[in-house]
């Protein structure tokens, strides 16, 4: 792995979602506090445009525009003029909750979590939107969801129990459907938290540590493969992309720091990079409509 370096000095609250969009060259995520929507290209000032609510993340769909994970449900966000069209609330019951991260499978279908906003209630669950509807799964609810990440192949997706410290493994269906979930890595608390995960192209699981400063990739079985030290304690999220696919990208937040803290981590809620050996998994554009 190469060095790591800052690629913007936003210092987000909570920045998540990072996500590459190979049509456009560029890198989306979100703050989630501050419920902005960014636009990073690297040599360029960065773009932002303010959403209507809390927003977990964006991800490019196939009419051109993207898929939006808001508080209050899924939403098409137009980039050209900032606007944000609701599409479906997975959970009108829960007002507590809110969308917190999300993927896009070998086949387009996006798996996304929610979340109690109060980090307590165990209200989160994980479910699928296949363009037109969503369906919520049989993985037990927790109160943080995280991830979820999908392997090359597309049969096993990967579930972030965040507070239980443990990423699971859930066979995926021919129907769609899931199977039962089983542990595929535990992280120790005293390492940090586990956050949102990707999968690279050889299916190998890339997960950002809460607290840990660190960003880990695990092997296919499980196994520690790697892990680059950070230049800040909460890192949410990474993405792997640029025009080869082997640039990561890694969020951070500076969410929940004392002043002391904050001060020992001038970069906390930046935008990092470094470069990786395998490259990510080739673009691919959520089902709409």
């Amino acid at each position: 792995m190469s060095e790591v370096r800052t690629v913007w000095r936003g210092h987000a609250t909570l920045g998540e979602g990072p996500v590459w969009d190979a049509r456009r060259g560029c890198l989306w995520f979100v703050d989630i506090k501050q419920q902005r929507v960014y636009r990073l290209i690297e040599g360029r000032d960065v773009d932002h445009w303010d959403a209507p609510a809390q927003v977990g993340w964006v991800l490019p769909a196939a009419d051109g525009r993207l898929l939006a994970g808001l508080q209050t449900g899924i939403a098409c966000f137009d980039p050209a003029d900032g606007s944000f069209t609701p599409l479906h609330d997975p959970e009108p019951d829960l007002p507590g909750n809110r969308l917190n991260d999300a993927t896009v499978a070998p086949d387009g279908i996006v798996w996304f979590g929610t979340m109690d906003d109060g980090e307590a209630q165990v209200t989160g669950r994980v479910h699928r939107f296949d363009g037109a509807r969503v369906t919520t799964t049989a993985i037990p609810a927790v109160a943080i969801t995280n991830g979820p990440g999908v392997s090359p192949d597309g049969r096993t997706l990967y579930h972030v129990d965040t507070l239980g410290g443990i990423i699971h493994a859930v066979p995926i269906e021919p129907d769609g459907t899931t199977g039962s979930p089983r542990e595929f890595a535990r992280i120790d608390p005293a390492h940090g938290w586990p956050d949102g995960v990707s999968v690279d192209s050889a299916g190998n699981v890339w997960l950002g540590l809460w607290g840990g400063w660190a960003a880990r990739c695990y092997a296919p079985d499980g196994s520690l493969r790697a892990e680059v030290r950070m230049p800040a304690a909460n890192i949410t999220k990474v993405a792997l992309g640029g025009p080869d696919l082997m640039t990561a990208y890694a969020t951070s937040a500076s969410k929940g720091l004392s002043e002391a803290e904050r001060a020992a981590q001038p970069e906390a809620g930046n935008v990092f990079a470094f470069r990786v050996d395998i490259p990510g998994q080739a673009q691919v554009l959520a089902r709409l409509g």
